[in-house]
């Protein structure tokens, strides 16, 4: 789509050609060519074009963004940047404890719009910046009064004293883009923000390199119900002498260290316990296994694997825990055996530090399976030795469900 399409769109027949196409319901490809063959003899080919895929994007964006994103407007590379909701809405809160009600915000390379909205609904004063027409267009659509958007190069552009809030392009040409070095604008200016001394904040992929995180600068890791979802560095004046974070959405459970906290021991070693624990993925990215097993009194299987045992039931919002039953040699005939003699029919498979194809060993250990009963293999290392661990999810204890 260009912005010709897009404007057209938005006029009253595209308005309405767009709620027809959306009325027909979920768009696979194959009824959305049978749907553009229909409608291109009623309306130009370019515009048919645009409203299908809007209305596909809309269908997806339903997954990030809910109801809303039946209004809202997309590029493919915006919907898949745009920040979750419930992420942005995180990150707005935390602006607003550290600045003044009503202060001025700038975010640069603002996409469609998801940080702007947040930022703007704890009472932030709200600018977006972005480079490229089509999508400042559609974030000014999206926004409506209640943030302004400027089409501009945030390398350039002046943004004054107000704080400043930068979420660099990670996709270029081949898809998705991790190494820092290729974001756009290059992570050389995302760092000289983080050190100009004033309220500023960056948005960065989750795989980020600890070491490349500047001085000073504090780094948080979120997950939403389980899946690691950004990493986001914040500057002196929107941190509290923090260093490294994770953050558990919905429940808005926390855990950071400081520097003294980052100096601090690892946890222990120790053999496998009555209760397995397996840390959420912010808390492994943000290098705070630690502090779980601190918090629990658990130790680690092995010095490499991010698992936590227990000899007792612990409950943890940082953490799925699961009862062990069986802890064997990884040997796929003693495992079927096993799971034969248990009455398995139904296995999960799960693995860390295996070089396993968990989908294609489920196949293999299941093969001749007659049973109904249902299990969960967990394939890792305990002590350097690769092993198998029978276990079961403790009922209630997992991060999914706490909120």
């Amino acid at each position: 789509m260009d912005l010709a399409a897009f404007h057209a769109l938005r006029a009253p027949a595209g308005a309405a050609l767009l709620d027809r196409i959306t009325a027909t319901g979920p768009l696979t490809d194959a009824t959305a060519l049978r749907l553009g063959t229909k409608l291109r003899g009623e309306h130009p080919a370019d515009l048919v074009a645009a409203a299908i895929t809007q209305a596909r994007l809309r269908e997806r964006g339903a997954a990030k963004f809910g109801a809303a994103a039946a209004s809202m407007w997309f590029t493919s590379d915006g919907l898949e940047q745009a920040t979750h909701p419930a992420v942005a809405a995180h990150r707005a809160a935390r602006l607003a404890r550290h600045l003044a009600s009503g202060a001025a915000v700038v975010d640069l390379c603002c996409g469609i719009g998801s940080d702007l909205a947040a930022a703007a609904q704890v009472g932030l004063r709200a600018t977006g910046v972005e480079l490229d027409p089509l999508t400042a267009a559609m974030a000014a659509a999206n926004l409506g009064n209640a943030a302004a958007v400027i089409q501009a190069d945030a390398q350039t552009h002046d943004t004054g004293g107000a704080a400043v809030f930068v979420d660099p392009a990670r996709r270029g040409s081949r898809g998705r883009v991790f190494d820092p070095a290729a974001y756009t604008p290059p992570f050389p200016f995302v760092t000289d923000l983080l050190g100009s001394g004033r309220p500023a904040a960056a948005k960065v992929a989750p795989g980020i390199p600890h070491g490349l995180v500047p001085a000073g600068v504090e780094a948080e890791w979120v997950s939403l119900r389980g899946e690691v979802k950004e990493a986001a560095l914040y500057s002196p004046a929107l941190s509290d002498s923090t260093v490294r974070r994770a953050t558990l959405l919905p429940g808005g459970h926390t855990l950071h260290a400081n520097v003294e906290e980052s100096a601090r021991p690892g946890a222990p070693l120790g053999p496998v316990g009555r209760w397995l624990h397996e840390p959420d993925g912010a808390v492994i990215r943000a290098h705070l296994i630690d502090g779980v097993a601190a918090e629990i009194d658990g130790r680690l299987v092995d010095p490499s694997i991010a698992y936590l045992t227990t000899d007792h039931p612990v409950a943890t919002p940082f953490a799925r825990s699961y009862e062990v039953h069986d802890v064997l040699p990884f040997d796929t005939r003693r495992l079927r055996t096993m799971l034969r003699a248990r009455g398995v029919g139904r296995l999960t498979v799960k693995k860390r530090g295996a070089d396993i194809d968990p989908d294609r060993l489920r196949r293999d250990l299941l093969r001749g399976a007659t049973g109904d009963a249902e299990a969960t293999l967990v394939i890792t290392r305990v002590a350097g030795a690769h092993s198998a661990l029978l276990v079961t999810p403790m009922p209630g204890n997992s991060q999914f469900q706490r909120d």
